[in-house]
């Protein structure tokens, strides 16, 4: 059985028909968060109900890069090559500093804890953007349950220079994965409320950049198989999407081109390799990759 389910002729030009779907890593209990550091030829993801992060490289397979995680969730690589990470249990958003050490970037917003950071991204100009729904203060199998503090699940951004997180996109259920188009002039977010709520539609919404922040949301597409989790932007503007049947890929304008088929739910995913045309999938308790022709909008 083919592992393309070919919606649009535009799907060809971003994948290779004899590519093959390989499973790399196996034996986990929810992946997520993959982000790939070219210096390193390293890939970062988390196991979050185990607690950990782990690392993948070609020469040794997956081992445990950080045990203790704080319940770590999603992760991304900013302008000077260092992680951040998002974390369930420390309900916090970090930075690993090249020695190491852990800064915490926020933890809290107008006086009050963050409910669970989700995933980030980082902008061209060092600022970071950040998902904060309460899947991590739910139940303690991917945190430790609490009472939400924040009045909402919001999109926040904390300034380049650091500072005080603020929330910049008020009107979700529970935003999830989120990611810039190559220009930056529309941020991408998918709501993944449809976890808890069938009314919610299991829609990535787009929003365009202005002066005064994200303006303008509309739905962009919707995933017609289980909802939106991790999303990521190609280099031409394609939007490729977690769902529960593998990765969707969206062209610029919100035409579904096709699907790469995963023989479990995907949670997450991101571009890498030694030329960056490499997708790798974390996907429910494995961690899969396929060579694609397309590469990371921000490599």
């Amino acid at each position: 059985m083919s592992i393309y389910d070919k919606r649009d002729p535009r799907f060809r030009g971003l994948i290779h028909p004899n590519a093959q779907l390989r499973q790399i890593g196996a034996g986990f209990e929810w992946t997520e968060g993959p982000v790939w550091f070219p210096a390193a030829q390293m890939l970062l993801f988390s196991d979050i109900p185990a607690h950990r992060m782990m690392r993948w490289t070609a020469q040794t397979g997956c081992s445990i890069f950080r045990e203790d995680s704080g319940y770590s969730n999603g992760n991304t690589r900013d302008g000077q090559g260092r992680l951040v990470t998002c974390h369930h249990g420390l309900r916090a958003v970090t930075r690993t500093e090249h020695d190491g050490t852990l800064t915490t970037l926020a933890n809290q917003g107008a006086g009050q804890r963050l409910n669970s950071p989700n995933d980030v991204v980082v902008s061209r100009d060092g600022s970071i953007w950040f998902t904060d729904p309460t899947y991590g203060i739910m139940s303690d199998l991917e945190g430790y349950k609490a009472t939400p503090e924040q009045p909402g699940s919001y999109v926040w951004r904390i300034p380049a220079e650091g500072g005080a997180a603020q929330p910049v996109i008020t009107d979700f259920t529970q935003p999830n994965g989120l990611c810039f188009s190559p220009d930056e002039r529309l941020l991408y977010v998918a709501e993944s409320g449809s976890s808890h709520d069938a009314a919610i539609p299991p829609v990535i919404r787009a929003y365009e950049m202005t002066a005064e922040g994200p303006a303008n949301g509309r739905d962009f597409a919707t995933v017609d198989a289980g909802l939106p989790d991790g999303i990521r932007c190609d280099a031409q503007g394609n939007i490729w999407s977690s769902a529960a049947d593998g990765v969707h890929v969206f062209a610029p304008d919100g035409t579904l081109l096709g699907k790469i088929l995963v023989p479990q739910v995907v949670s997450n995913l991101c571009f890498g390799g030694p030329r960056g045309n490499r997708l790798f999938i974390t996907a429910t308790t494995g961690l899969y990759t396929i060579a694609v022709n397309a590469s990371a909008a921000q490599p």
